[in-house]
């Protein structure tokens, strides 16, 4: 009996000029059965980005628009006719970020509206390993099939952001936060994450890679170019190529630990199956792909976890942890790191108004990293 495998695509691609990538991108997809594969005409299908905050589309924070439109054209083409796009923003709305980035008049050629997501409500999830319910956004619930369109970056949290994490998106608002609260170590906010997938069951999962982000993601790193793109049905296979290429070991996310261990996905290269879109989609091996489009100085959190006893111990004494700390010279006092906070009497305050930038009480600090995650003058790092 043939082991089961999962299947991703690598599509090299050194420009965003969409035309290229649209003829690009219909050639991987093709590799996986083409897009008639994932959606039905009569379906309501709904585009998830990573718009996490405005930003120039230069810096690499948000999905870039020529791929999702290339996605959109894709769809109309296998003739879906109800077809949207949306996110829920870390700051801003979805509208005003694409806005940023260009995205919308992109979209706006093939008829796609992007929308800003709505609450629904708690809705429960019995298979949930770690989260039973969630609050999901109603035009996540919604629609009949979802397609993932992430950006390959770096995360503080999670080592980096992609497939699995994009779709914390789904989630509404302010519920965001709190599920930091909630999910406060990397390995529980993995667990939840995978669930997340498993109930929301996106139909196709394409990463965004022409231009990456690498330092200190997923909003304040450096842009990198990286000249690929990956599709995938497997989101933890997905992710793990990516890791392959920036000389990173798989099992060190904790999405793709978890993600494997939880039935969403494969992340061991046993269970992978490459295929290159150049030379007629022959299969390569993760060694090929990260010497040929590979980056192994790429900028990125290597360091292994401490474990067991030496993990309780860090977090008694609250040292040999992660922690956030603002870069004085940068901040310019804006608050958005305080706004962003979800712990309750916040963990990063004014002191004295905003004489001078803001500073942490690391007894309360649940080491979430939204404050680095949203500042937007990259003041903010881990150390």
């Amino acid at each position: 009996m043939t082991e089961k495998r999962s299947r991703v695509v690598l599509i090299p691609c050194d420009t965003y000029e969409e035309d290229t990538v649209y003829e690009k991108l219909k050639e991987g997809i093709r590799l996986l059965g083409g897009m008639e594969a994932f959606v039905k005409p009569e379906e309501k299908v709904l585009l998830k980005p990573n718009l996490v905050r405005k930003a120039k589309v230069s810096r690499a924070v948000v999905t870039h628009p020529a791929v999702m439109g290339a996605a959109a054209r894709l769809l109309r083409e296998a003739g879906v006719t109800s077809l949207t796009a949306g996110d829920s923003c870390g700051v801003g709305t979805a509208g005003a970020t694409a806005a940023g980035a260009g995205m919308d008049a992109v979209l706006e050629k093939y008829g796609v509206p992007v929308v800003d997501f709505t609450g629904m409500g708690e809705v429960p999830y019995e298979n949930g390993v770690q989260a039973k319910s969630f609050f999901l956004s109603k035009e996540v619930f919604e629609a009949d099939a979802l397609i993932n369109v992430c950006k390959m970056k770096t995360h503080a949290l999670e080592r980096i952001t992609g497939a699995v994490k994009n779709m914390y998106g789904c989630i509404h608002g302010l519920h965001k936060a709190q599920g930091h609260t909630m999910y406060p170590s990397a390995d529980s906010f993995a667990r939840m994450l995978i669930d997340l997938n498993q109930f929301v069951k996106p139909r196709l999962y394409i990463m965004d890679g022409i231009v990456a982000m690498e330092g200190n993601g997923p909003t304040s790193g450096d842009p990198v170019p990286m000249n690929v793109l990956l599709v995938s049905k497997d989101p933890v296979a997905l992710d793990s190529v990516f890791c392959h290429l920036i000389n990173l070991s798989p099992e060190m996310v904790p999405t793709n630990y978890h993600g494997e261990r939880m039935g969403l996905g494969f992340w061991q290269e046993e269970h992978l199956e490459l295929l290159l879109s150049e030379d007629g989609g022959r299969e390569i091996t993760l060694t090929e792909a990260a010497r040929r489009f590979g980056k192994a100085d790429f900028h990125v959190d290597r360091r292994r976890a401490r474990s067991g006893v030496w993990v309780r111990m860090s977090r008694f004494f609250n040292v040999f942890q992660k922690k956030p700390y603002v870069d004085r010279e940068k901040c310019v006092k804006c608050g958005v790191c305080v706004e962003s906070c979800p712990v309750e009497g916040k963990a990063i305050t004014f002191a004295d108004g905003r004489k001078n930038p803001p500073v942490y009480n690391y007894k309360k600090c649940i080491r979430c990293f939204c404050c680095q995650e949203m500042c937007p003058h990259k003041a903010i790092k881990v150390k």
